[in-house]
């Protein structure tokens, strides 16, 4: 059970948004798909729920082909900023539609979650402000219940207490269904602690697939007297360096060592890791 992409590449004229892409989203795990924009994320989204279709390679859901398959597509749920229903249609006739499109989708269940948001179902969708449609559109998200849901910038436009919400109850889905999830968030420092793999993609490739514990394990900084830092620094692989005065601090991959007295070392996390690599990659 899972959504695999075998070698997927995706041209938008001359512009080539996905590159020989290769991974694997297992069944019953939480993935966070992190890149800077521009990345391919969305574009990779689109592709799997069948709203594109690739220049190259194939798409699995579950062992089947997913392109132009009703029966694989009807397994997953995309979120994303587009809106596929009608704008003048009102939020409570939406959530009867989509019952129609998605035989596990609890109608009750996407009530209860409008009412604990205090979405107003008798609005039309166009009238609802940026933060609003995203809440619309992650009570369609949530109340599916698909064996696959993919989430691309879930929180936009969303409140702290609202994106709190979300968060708990997508563990809360997440826990009572098995399901596999996909998300992406420019805010990954909150979501961090939820993700379990991540997918880091630059430029249209792959850069990193891992664990998050692996990636993060992985690295660490290393801070203090600027010329000690270079000392230690040398032939060990840098992601960045910030340098204040007479002291510098560093994100490295790889094992700490043997570390001089006077310099500290302190774990990354999620964020700080992905900021470091994607520094690195802009000097290549």
């Amino acid at each position: 059970m899972s959504i695999e992409i075998k070698n997927v590449s995706k041209r938008f004229g001359e512009t080539e948004a996905l590159k020989d892409v290769s991974m694997t989203f297992e069944s019953g795990k939480i993935y966070g798909l992190l890149g800077n924009n521009g990345a391919g994320k969305s574009t990779l989204m689109n592709l799997i729920s069948g709203r594109m279709f690739p220049t190259a390679g194939e798409l699995l859901v579950d062992g089947e082909r997913a392109t132009e398959n009703d029966r694989a597509l009807g397994r997953l749920f995309l979120m994303s900023e587009a809106n596929l229903f009608p704008e003048d249609m009102r939020v409570k006739t939406a959530f009867d539609w989509a019952a129609r499109f998605y035989p596990g989708f609890d109608g009750a269940e996407a009530v209860e979650l409008a009412e604990r948001f205090d979405l107003n179902q008798k609005s039309k969708i166009n009238k609802l402000s940026t933060g609003y449609g995203s809440i619309f559109k992650l009570v369609l998200a949530l109340a599916a219940n698909t064996p696959y849901l993919l989430l691309d910038e879930p929180v936009l436009g969303l409140d702290a207490q609202h994106r709190e919400m979300f968060y708990k109850l997508l563990l809360e889905k997440y826990a009572a269904n098995n399901c596999t999830v996909v998300f992406s968030t420019h805010l990954i420092y909150e979501a961090a602690y939820m993700v379990e793999r991540a997918v880091i993609l630059r430029k249209g490739r792959v850069l990193k697939d891992a664990p998050v514990e692996e990636l993060t394990a992985g690295a660490f900084t290393v801070s203090g007297p600027a010329e000690i830092v270079d000392a230690y620094l040398a032939g060990r692989p840098v992601l960045n360096e910030t340098a204040i005065g007479g002291l510098k601090t560093a994100a490295v991959e790889g094992e700490a060592g043997n570390v001089p007295e006077s310099l500290e070392i302190t774990g990354l996390n999620l964020q700080d890791y992905f900021i470091a690599l994607m520094e690195k990659e802009d000097r290549v």
